[in-house]
């Protein structure tokens, strides 16, 4: 399993992203608050303002208090970023 850093020291499975967005629009609000109501949601931010949003193949939604180009450059710099195809293209 790889991990990914999403800042101060948390981690998610890289494999299990389904997409990495800003909070800043109704429908990811509307999103982060039906996961808070259904208990999905994980804060990750220690407080800090929510500047990306990870969505989770499981449902689970979590906070980052880093920015999601951020985020996005570490899962693209890292050794797993093209894995998925390498995989496809063996089959």
């Amino acid at each position: 399993m790889r991990l990914l850093n999403i800042g101060f020291g948390n981690m998610v499975s890289a494999r299990k992203i389904v997409a990495i967005v800003a909070p800043e629009s109704a429908p990811i609000k509307r999103m982060i608050q039906d996961a808070r109501d259904k208990g999905y949601l994980i804060d990750a931010t220690y407080g800090r303002r929510t500047r990306a949003v990870v969505i989770m193949e499981s449902g689970h939604v979590v906070l980052s208090a880093i920015q999601n180009e951020t985020i996005s450059g570490r899962y693209n710099n890292s050794d797993f970023a093209g894995e998925g195809e390498a995989e496809l293209d063996e089959n």
